[in-house]
């Protein structure tokens, strides 16, 4: 009789495998009747490979200044045209894309680690830890973002890093709410209940039966937090407080040419249209992942 509680552990984790392969597989299908998150998928797929080709290839040094006389419009030589410096604006266009991907890839890898560390603690033991928490997440939702951000940056410094990390800091608690919330229905499920019932710790209960059946919503509410990031570090480069010159960063790259806009519009809208593309990718895949997730979409 002993041995039952691990008989029945096992039980549990091979149904617990199961389902949630068979999530993922029908996920996978819905996902791919889905042509705006297919579309999104093949831009920031070749976003990407730009970013990473850009890497060890550019057609001009981003830096270097009077590659063609100011203003230039697009040329055969010049694609998108040069800026107010004579630098080539595609050039800066590749390595802005490498600024905006690890600004919102960087910002929510560090949301994810903490939002989903603080969102399952709370969710899970609730109490007195889930007060505390709860009244921590309040407080920070009472701060304006955009102070928080501007005043850790012009503390710390303009690093990539330090913006990173100020983006996030402002973003964390988006992300534990949602685990909170997710850890509150999932630790009453009868397979917790079983998995506890058979001797399983609290860890193992978090780790191997709350925090997968919760990623579904994690990876949706990361995806749709990278825009909100690109945004965010955009909005802080046109104010001026972005990646330090001369890095290129498309929210620096429309500020700069905001004051020439009439003779020179392609200054702005290179970046401008990057940007653009860029969130809407995100979000459609975002709102496709939620669709392919969602068990009541399930047809």
């Amino acid at each position: 009789m002993a041995a039952l509680p691990g008989i029945a552990q096992e039980v549990i984790d091979e149904t617990l495998a199961h389902e949630q392969t068979s999530l993922w597989g029908d996920a996978w299908r819905r996902l791919r009747r889905n042509r705006l998150a297919l579309v999104a998928t093949v831009f920031l797929t070749l976003l990407i490979l730009m970013a990473i080709v850009a890497q060890f290839w550019t057609p001009y040094s981003y830096f270097v200044e009077g590659v063609a006389p100011i203003y230039q419009g697009p040329t055969a030589q010049h694609l998108l045209g040069v800026d107010d410096l004579g630098r080539d604006v595609l050039t800066r266009i590749m390595l802005g894309a490498q600024v905006s991907l690890k600004v919102g890839i960087g910002t929510q890898i560090i949301v994810i680690i903490v939002g989903v560390v603080v969102g399952l603690l709370a969710g899970f033991y609730r109490g007195f830890l889930d007060t505390i928490i709860s009244t921590v997440i309040n407080i920070f939702y009472g701060i304006p973002d955009l102070l928080v951000a501007l005043t850790l940056v012009l503390l710390l410094g303009r690093s990539l890093g330090i913006i990173i990390f100020a983006i996030a800091f402002t973003q964390w608690m988006n992300m534990a709410r949602l685990v909170r919330g997710q850890t509150l229905q999932l630790r009453e499920r009868e397979f917790v209940e079983a998995a506890r019932s058979g001797g399983a710790k609290a860890n193992r209960i978090i780790f191997r039966h709350i925090l997968p059946n919760a990623l579904g919503p994690i990876i949706v509410q990361a995806t749709i937090g990278v825009p909100m990031a690109i945004l965010f570090e955009a909005f802080l480069s046109f104010l001026g407080l972005g990646v330090p010159p001369p890095t290129p960063s498309w929210g620096a790259m429309a500020a700069d040419g905001f004051h020439a806009i009439r003779i020179a519009p392609h200054i702005v809208l290179a970046p401008a249209i990057a940007l653009s593309f860029t969130l809407m990718a995100f979000n459609f895949l975002g709102d496709g992942l939620r669709d392919a997730l969602d068990p009541r979409q399930k047809r």
